[in-house]
């Protein structure tokens, strides 16, 4: 086994990484997308450190394809736009680059310092940057060149035992960023990974904090659970530790109400869970229909609805705004919750001929 060194405050060479090599770990080359390989290639051969990060070496080394590829590197934003010219600098307080391919883009970030806390601005060490990692699944380095996973805080060890362990202490992690709240239960839920008892009370204890983060973060990451073919296991956590409430206030209500509805919502999300496990390239409206049967089911009788109102645009137009403020904070892409409210209005015999809501 290989180790990286770094210098004490006394001078001294000291172990601070182990680094794993292709032949103690299971990441192959071949496996990560081309884009992102040419992408850390190039920064290496302008004399830049670079690594693939996070979350693509975690689902590489639990065998799983990653959605997203993100790259870490010395380069300032401005050194990797020079180098790239299908790039966009983005972020004011935390700058970060998109390099684009056609369609797809790759997120290219600069080492942070932690002198600012694990949410500071200031660039770094790589030796820095992974002490503003959350959790030491997340905090993997890996170096294509070298087909070698660096390791600064026992992450491999810990994704063997399918283990969560945060890297920011307890009472610091929730409170600087409360999105970590719902990454805890994500990680937690789609892998297996093991909650100690103090980490599940201090989600308990943060919950509403998730109050004050913005609606287009909290949307981000409730369509990264909808997309990801495990809402069932993320949702029952959520609601096990407090938080669905934050995340869907709405539905919660009406579970706090009705039993009956918590069960056919929970049986809703399998049964989205299995439609993307049959048809993982189904769009998002289709998804968002299961988020929003349950609650239209309670609605009205629908063909007492239908005799009453005979004028099919009326009901689309009440239903639309219902299900809107229903689905909030979570603001989806208007097109697709569209898509989702005409397939349950045809489940009740109800066709609309392309009408928008007012």
């Amino acid at each position: 086994m290989l180790y990286r060194y770094s210098t004490n405050e006394n001078g001294r060479a000291v172990k601070s990484a182990i680094i794993y090599t292709k032949n103690e770990h299971s990441i192959k080359n071949k496996d990560i997308d081309v884009d992102a390989l040419k992408i850390i290639y190039q920064l290496n051969d302008y004399g830049y450190q670079a690594y693939l990060v996070g979350g693509a070496v975690r689902d590489l080394l639990l065998g799983k394809k990653p959605k997203d590829f993100d790259i870490v590197t010395e380069a300032t934003p401005t050194q990797i736009k020079k180098i790239f010219r299908n790039s966009r600098i983005i972020g004011k307080r935390f700058r970060l680059v998109h390099v684009f391919f056609g369609p797809k883009f790759f997120e290219v970030s600069t080492f942070r310092s932690n002198e600012n806390g694990s949410v500071g601005n200031v660039f770094g060490t790589i030796e820095q940057d992974v002490k503003r990692r959350d959790f030491s699944l997340n905090a993997l380095y890996y170096d294509i060149a070298k087909e070698q996973i660096i390791d600064y805080c026992g992450g491999v060890e810990d994704i063997k035992k399918n283990v969560l362990k945060p890297l920011i202490a307890l009472d610091r992690i929730f409170t600087e960023d409360p999105v970590r709240i719902i990454r805890a239960i994500k990680y937690s839920s789609a892998n297996s990974f093991k909650m100690n008892h103090k980490l599940q009370k201090q989600i308990k204890k943060n919950a509403h904090l998730l109050n004050t983060v913005s609606p287009s973060r909290l949307t981000e990451e409730l369509l990264k659970i909808i997309n990801s073919g495990n809402a069932y296991k993320i949702f029952s956590t959520a609601l096990k530790l407090k938080v669905f409430e934050y995340l869907q206030p709405n539905a919660y209500s009406m579970m706090m109400k009705n039993k009956e509805y918590e069960t056919a919502f929970l049986e809703s999300m399998k049964k989205l869970d299995e439609r993307i496990a049959s048809k993982p390239e189904c769009d998002l409206g289709e998804k968002l229909y299961y988020l929003i049967k349950d609650y239209t089911d309670c609605l009205t009788d629908w063909k007492t609805e239908l005799e009453i109102n005979k004028n099919t645009s009326e009901i689309y137009r009440q239903t639309w705004k219902e299900c809107r403020n229903f689905v909030l904070p979570m603001n989806p892409q208007r097109t697709e919750l569209e898509k989702a409210i005409k397939k349950v209005l045809k489940d009740n015999g109800i066709t609309v001929r392309n009408k928008k809501p007012r």
